[in-house]
């Protein structure tokens, strides 16, 4: 029947034009192109080009036609669009991104900057309608018979699940093809292993399983009052500690008194019992000398947008600058990127937790009850919290995120009366914002920043027309002039705020922590390499981040010790002598003794003893050490378990469960 049909040779012209926006889109974005996920993208294309020339054949002719063009033109602004997005924030675009696309007119000159520079691979995404257009006449897609139909959708089903089996049989490495497909939704190294329109049916997938089961429950906001623990109440630790030397002075752990046991013996629901189970057996962090250091002082804290440790100069971001000398000095710390850029680098830094694929999880938490944010831990002992970000407030829905943070929020458009720019000074913010809280001691105040932000460019980007004369005189290209011009901003903030606190006469007792929400994606990797001096050549080069942490007469610290932005909320509370539970965090107290541990979306990681690269399972010694396979696996093993547990706790709201909220 099928050799019958007079428009046969179009069963395989849509799979063949998938494959061919695929390629371009593999060659525009990636190093490697012809790999075991070129092969896996071409088969998971044929089943679904077939099912669209199926939507094409079932009607009369000018239907069919008309349906051909309206398909192959979603396809072209899918993968044009996907294209442009990855080309300006380094990653693709989930469909959860459409939620909050209403507020992104302001990126609309960002969008043309990028079309101009990328039109020769949207010349080739558009070559295909374009054809389609020019001989719209000349197609034939005349309607065919049921029964073809029937076989036809057989067949691709038959295939379909055929490549599916392949891929689920597929489990060596890290990031095999099974645990990608099957397991999480890690969307560029998705697109990589299946291609751009597999990956957006499993995108669909993963949202749909991730329905909101707290749209209508009313979460409280109090924290549990915690108790004093003990070594003995080490019970529930699978590590037993090794005895203390008599030199040392015996610390005790960060670690509340939660009865898992009974928890375990009274869930009737196994996914939690479960996630008991796995907190129960993490070994707590020490207490250590730093302990307490800055119990009752005010904290202020900062996550800035697109910080680098290269915008850090001592002549043109002098308050930075002082900040990083005179405080703790993080010499290894990293800023990995997120699949949600800027929220979920926030969630980070936030919540030591690591985000969940595919979601917005900072606004997922909104309805979960969030115990160890700063604002909930400082709130129930005493303080004043507030909460500020200088462009609007709504934007990632933090003003449902924030506040069940424990934070009075505000923002361009809800109390926070910053002047519209693109971006938005974060002197202007802290201007506004200081006079608000620095005579409520003990006060915490959380910023986003904005005035960081992409295009660095002197046309489109106010804040880097605004300090161009700061920069004018520097020996670097236009790019990376406009990036220290917009982080001069930041600087000239800081040195605001440290002054409004000594005049106060309360810089002495205020921390400050800044850390960014991601590395300056706006810059290419020559111009980060021209900012920093050096080449840029790895991403685990492109994530180093910094973390300065300061207040006022402190004695210089130096911590050479491997970290990230997971590891400041637990660090801090450590510092701000805070109850809490070390094990039901992912992040360490950097200050303490805790075997250090980095990770990063692809499931790649760096310890103080090893770098290891997930996509080609590359393992770096350290200088000093030579590890073997039982400790690589070991640790594999444990950031998967940190991904997986991390999504758990964001999806049952587990906090709620383990403190009968």
């Amino acid at each position: 029947m099928i050799s019958k049909m007079r428009n046969i040779k179009y069963l395989f012209l849509l799979p063949s034009i998938i494959i061919y926006f695929e390629t371009v889109l593999k060659v525009s974005v990636y190093e490697e192109v012809m790999n075991e996920g070129y092969i896996f993208m071409c088969l998971f294309s044929i089943p679904a080009g077939i099912a669209f020339y199926l939507l094409t054949s079932g009607f009369k002719e000018k239907t069919n036609k008309i349906l051909f063009i309206s398909i192959l033109s979603l396809l072209t602004i899918y993968y044009g669009g996907q294209m442009l997005y990855y080309k300006i924030f380094s990653t693709f675009a989930s469909l959860y991104f459409f939620i909050g696309a209403k507020k992104a007119a302001q990126f609309a000159f960002i969008l043309y900057d990028t079309i101009g520079n990328n039109l020769i691979p949207l010349f080739f995404i558009m070559l295909p309608l374009t054809a389609a257009v020019i001989l719209f006449k000349k197609i034939n897609f005349i309607k065919i018979p049921k029964e073809s139909i029937y076989k036809i959708a057989f067949s691709a089903a038959v295939l379909q699940a055929s490549v599916v089996f392949l891929v689920a049989s597929s489990d060596d490495g890290m990031l095999s093809p099974s645990y990608l497909y099957t397991e999480v939704f890690i969307i560029q190294d998705s697109v990589d292993k299946f291609g751009l329109l597999t990956t957006g049916r499993l995108d669909i997938k993963n949202i749909l399983k991730n329905i909101d089961v707290y749209a209508d429950e009313d979460i409280p906001m109090e924290i549990v009052e915690s108790e004093d623990i003990t070594d003995n109440d080490m019970h529930d630790v699978i590590e037993t500690e090794e005895p203390a030397d008599e030199n040392e002075i015996a610390y005790g752990y960060n670690k509340l008194n939660i009865p898992f046991d009974e928890l375990i013996k009274n869930e009737h629901r196994s996914s939690i019992a479960d996630m008991h189970k796995y907190f129960m057996n993490i070994k707590p962090t020490k207490k250590n000398k730093y302990t307490g250091m800055f119990k009752g002082k005010n904290l202020i804290l900062i996550t800035a947008e697109g910080f680098s440790p290269y915008a850090i100069d001592k002549d043109i971001t002098p308050t930075l600058y002082m900040m990083q000398e005179g405080g703790f000095k993080f010499t290894d710390f990293y800023t990995p990127l997120w699949g949600v850029s800027t929220s979920d680098g926030e969630y980070v830094a936030c919540t030591s937790l690591l985000p969940k694929e595919g979601v917005w999880s900072f606004y997922k938490s909104a309805k979960n009850y969030m115990p160890f944010s700063m604002g909930n831990q400082l709130k129930s002992v005493g303080y004043n919290t507030y909460a500020y970000h200088n462009h609007y407030y709504d934007y990632y829905f933090r003003n449902e995120s924030h506040p069940n943070m424990g934070y009075i929020y505000k923002g361009l458009g809800n109390g926070l009366d910053v002047t519209e720019t693109w971006p938005e000074s974060d002197i202007e913010m802290i201007e506004l914002s200081v006079p608000e809280f620095i005579n409520n001691q003990p006060f915490h105040a959380y910023y986003m920043t904005v005035s960081g932000h992409l295009q660095y460019s002197f046309t489109g980007n106010y804040i880097a027309a605004k300090n161009r004369s700061l920069v004018e005189h520097l020996d670097y290209s236009e790019h990376v002039k406009a990036y220290l011009a917009c982080n001069i901003e930041l600087d000239r903030a800081m040195e605001i705020l440290i002054a409004k606190l000594e005049e106060a006469g309360i810089a002495e007792d205020t921390l400050i922590a800044i850390s960014p929400d991601h590395y300056p994606y706006g810059l290419t990797k020559q111009e980060l390499s021209e900012l920093a001096g050096k080449e840029i050549k790895s991403d685990f080069d492109i994530y180093k981040g910094v973390f300065l942490l300061w207040s006022k007469g402190m004695e210089p610290v130096e911590i050479n010790k491997v970290s990230s932005s997971l590891d400041i909320i637990p660090t801090i509370s450590n510092l701000m002598g805070l109850d809490y539970d070390s094990r039901l965090l992912m992040g360490r107290d950097i200050l303490s003794d805790a075997e250090p541990l980095v990770v990063f979306e692809d499931r790649s990681f760096v310890t103080d003893k090893i770098i290891f690269e997930a996509k080609t399972e590359r393992v770096t010694n350290k200088e000093g050490f030579n590890v073997d396979s039982v400790y690589i696996n070991e640790k594999i093993n444990e950031v998967k378990q940190k991904f997986k547990y991390s999504s758990l706790v964001l999806d049952n709201n587990y906090y709620k469960a383990v403190f009968n909220k």
